[in-house]
């Protein structure tokens, strides 16, 4: 099952004890087209505060419910530490988090080594005050970007432009972007087709441009996307043989 970005943005998330908001955004690695951030939007509960979580921690996504289900406290939520600005979010900002939690960060084991294996979380007035030199001196992780941002931006083949990003397909179960949505209708009476974004050969994020390693007329022939239709294994098998690329499941 892959999960359309757009879709989910605006799903509830849901606490052990009550909803905590709306999901806001997907912040994903650009390295490696991971997503590494959920953004919260608490709504009228918190005055509109966004918090962040990682989507480890939100296992179970129910499609037909439209929510997401974490499994925190809203007391947990409210105490944490919040974003209080639109990203970029800082390196440090991640790392406040993950350490109020008492959860290891994705990026592996460092100052943070022992967390989650019983290490106490840090107390409120200690985050507050990193939190206020963070606000200081922001820096945005340069390789954090997201999904609202990206959508729109210019797909160029090896031979020309074809499209633009329409979407995001994330599989949930690693929660990596496996696919973008390529709306090629600016060019031609055209359709969607999916892409991934390893067969990129350049990324402009100034200029809002990807660049694929793919002629026009492979994306123009390629299988039709139809978010209404199930994405299956045959479809991306087809899809896969069809542009000549090795799978990711191999």
């Amino acid at each position: 099952m892959l999960l359309s970005a757009s879709a989910v943005i605006g799903y509830t998330i849901e606490a052990t004890d009550g909803a905590l908001g709306s999901v806001d955004e997907f912040l994903f690695e650009d390295r490696r087209w991971i997503v590494r951030w959920v953004v919260v939007d608490t709504g009228t509960w918190l005055t509109g505060r966004k918090v962040l979580l990682p989507p480890s921690q939100l296992p179970r996504v129910d499609e037909g419910g439209r929510s997401l289900r974490v499994a925190l406290t809203r007391q947990q939520i409210e105490d944490s530490p919040g974003i209080e600005r639109d990203p970029p979010v800082s390196r440090q900002q991640e790392e406040i988090i993950y350490r109020y939690y008492g959860w290891e960060p994705y990026w592996g084991a460092g100052f943070m080594a022992t967390a989650g294996v019983g290490v106490p979380p840090i107390q409120p007035p200690l985050y507050e005050r990193e939190l206020a030199a963070e606000a200081a001196h922001p820096v945005g992780d340069p390789h954090l970007r997201g999904a609202r941002e990206v959508t729109g931006y210019y797909i160029h083949a090896r031979d020309g432009d074809i499209g633009h990003v329409a979407d995001l397909l994330i599989d949930p179960d690693g929660w990596d972007i496996r696919y973008l949505v390529v709306d090629t209708r600016n060019w031609w009476p055209g359709k969607n087709v999916i892409v991934s974004p390893q067969w990129a050969a350049d990324i402009s994020w100034s200029e809002r441009t990807v660049t694929l390693d793919l002629t026009r007329d492979q994306i123009r022939s390629g299988p039709e996307y139809d978010p209404r239709a199930p994405m299956d294994r045959a479809f991306e098998e087809r899809l896969h043989s069809h542009y000549g690329r090795r799978a990711y499941w191999f």
